[in-house]
């Protein structure tokens, strides 16, 4: 079973790993993720725990409660709204890449892909930025391997950015394509993971700015891009 706390007194990324590691402790507990920028804990466990068994577990200066239901009602939006941010930046995206092409005299769906794909990386990369250690502790709740290399989540969003120059400048088809394939194919397997397995944790796709819950319109982020690289290396090859 997977629950959700709220914890106060967490003020930098030692007071996560503190909290997350004294909670692992703590007998039938199975995995814990820990969000400073949320205040927040997602517990798994094999069977019913009480909350004075994690506070005990917890140093004096960290407070844990359990999210009552009318927290989880009031943070509980509606879908649009929930996900109003990424939805307006791909019609945005998706509306200035079609406009590009509609001024050319032929529509060219390949020039479409690689300035949509360009677009992607260059705007999603730039929120990633605006808060990196942010960004960094959200990645690193899901990613498999920010989980093991915490400095793969501060890479991270300087490979995005340089991907979407790659794209935007056409830089080697090949290689670009492959790399984006590889990136994101990595990085969904995290996503399914937290998604099948229903955890209750921030995406990381537009950094820390916005609080955007895990979903399947995170897998369908990346499997967009996983699929237009494939797409383009297979145009690439038999055209």
């Amino acid at each position: 079973m997977v629950h959700q706390y709220q914890i106060t007194g967490m003020t930098c990324g030692n007071c996560v790993a503190k909290v997350k590691s004294a909670l692992l402790m703590v007998p039938f507990v199975t995995e814990v993720e820990v969000s400073k920028e949320l205040s927040s804990a997602t517990i798994t466990m094999d069977k019913h725990i009480s909350l004075n068994t994690f506070q005990s577990a917890l140093d004096p200066k960290y407070q844990i409660t359990a999210l009552s239901h009318s927290e989880m009602t009031e943070q509980a939006k509606s879908w649009f709204e929930t996900y109003k941010p990424v939805l307006l930046i791909f019609i945005y995206i998706a509306s200035s890449t079609l406009l590009i092409q509609f001024t050319n005299s032929v529509f060219d769906w390949m020039q479409w892909m690689q300035y949509f794909m360009a677009a992607f990386f260059l705007v999603f990369s730039f929120f990633k930025l605006l808060n990196l250690k942010g960004f960094a502790e959200s990645y690193q709740m899901y990613d498999i391997v920010a989980k093991r290399f915490n400095g793969w989540a501060y890479i991270y969003p300087f490979i995005e950015l340089a991907l979407g120059l790659a794209f935007l400048l056409n830089f080697n088809v090949v290689i670009t394509n492959s790399v984006t394939f590889l990136v994101m194919g990595i990085s969904i397997i995290g996503v399914l993971q937290s998604v099948l397995n229903k955890k209750q944790i921030q995406c990381a796709c537009l950094g820390a700015v916005f609080n955007l819950p895990m979903s399947t319109i995170t897998i369908i982020e990346d499997l967009l891009m996983i699929g237009m690289s494939v797409w383009m290396l297979l145009y690439h090859f038999y055209n």
